[in-house]
């Protein structure tokens, strides 16, 4: 019964999302025709997998029960780490295998920063016991520190043509960075949905105490989650540099408000336990409309971080109320079982 009740609630939040993806997608071509042109919905496909993945990386750190302001540094710093390595073997005109070698390392040195980084993370949360939102906070102005000095504030860019052509060109008509995070959004919902890891990370987000005394090391759990939160920050550092041939150490810092409402809109539970992978994926899209839609209709970038912040209050707010109403529902109906025994 619980399973069913769950069922149909994943199922209304499915349709939530689904209804407000398409009132938005109507409301903007109504706006401007030219909105659902195919060279607009292409355009969009480059930028979607940028919020996509620092979705999905602030996902998993909710997932149990936590936050990651740190998303965005750590991809800035994995992807001036790439770029540097690249940087050189472009500046040598290295060719070839040594070319190649080059490319694999710079993305393997970046996926290692992010897994460092994001297990870091894990080890401050669960074993100094340090609130989630302060200790990613800290690490966050960290990395963007490391990031500047290695840097002096500017961008790395100039990496092979072998590299960027991943970043700037389609398959089928799909850009590779958009089939990349459809891929990594599939291996996630399975790692969620058919793993030992993606049971103990909703217990733990669900419920911490209860999950210790069903016998899983919630400290292990911890540490999982934010390095995986770490990796998927890294792959989005990497597929940036490869659409911009640049990484720098303030980019896209707006992307954690956004990464943040993408997930709460996308059905993810604020704290913990519960989330969505298409919900997410709706809400994604959603939110990709409005940002298409505003520059269209030539809004300025302040307008666009007012309705973020807006948006994510309005949503937290319903999802209260929702919550409270239902919560005083059940309890309406339970109240004649417990007076007629």
């Amino acid at each position: 019964m619980n399973k069913m009740a769950l069922s149909r609630k994943m199922d209304r939040d499915i349709v939530k999302m689904s209804t407000i993806t398409i009132l938005i997608f109507a409301i903007m071509v109504f706006l401007n025709g030219s909105f659902a042109k195919a060279g607009n919905l292409t355009s969009m496909c480059y930028q979607i997998p940028e919020l996509g993945f620092y979705s999905l990386a602030m996902m998993m750190a909710m997932l149990a029960g936590g936050i990651d302001l740190s998303v965005v540094s750590i991809g800035n710093l994995s992807a001036i780490c790439a770029a540097t390595i690249m940087h050189h073997a472009y500046a040598q005109d290295f060719a070839g295998g040594k070319l190649a070698a080059f490319v694999l390392l710079g993305i393997i040195v970046a996926l290692v920063i992010g897994a460092v980084f994001g297990a870091f993370n894990g080890v401050v949360i669960a074993h100094l016991h340090i609130a989630p939102m302060l200790a990613t906070m800290a690490t966050s102005m960290m990395i963007e520190g490391i990031s500047i000095i290695l840097t002096q504030g500017q961008s790395v860019s100039k990496t092979p043509s072998q590299f960027t052509y991943f970043g700037s060109h389609t398959l089928l008509g799909i850009p590779y960075t958009m089939l990349l995070l459809i891929v990594t959004f599939l291996f996630t919902a399975f790692l969620l949905h058919r793993t030992r890891f993606g049971f103990e990370v909703k217990m733990v987000g669900s419920n911490p105490k209860a999950s210790h005394f069903t016998g899983i090391n919630e400290k292990k759990v911890y540490m999982k989650a934010y390095l995986y939160s770490g990796l998927i920050s890294a792959l989005c550092g990497i597929a940036i540099l490869a659409r911009t041939d640049a990484a720098k150490a303030d980019y896209a810092t707006t992307y954690v408000l956004q990464a943040i409402l993408c997930c709460v809109l996308g059905a993810t539970n604020p704290d913990g336990g519960t989330a969505k992978i298409s919900c997410m994926a709706l809400s994604l899209l959603s939110l990709q409309f409005l940002s298409s839609g505003f520059n269209m209709l030539h809004l300025n970038s302040y307008f666009k971080e007012f309705t973020w912040g807006l948006l994510l209050i309005v949503v937290l707010s319903i999802n209260f109320f929702v919550n409270y109403y239902r919560q005083k529902h059940g309890q309406h109906h339970r109240e004649p079982s417990k007076s007629s025994t």
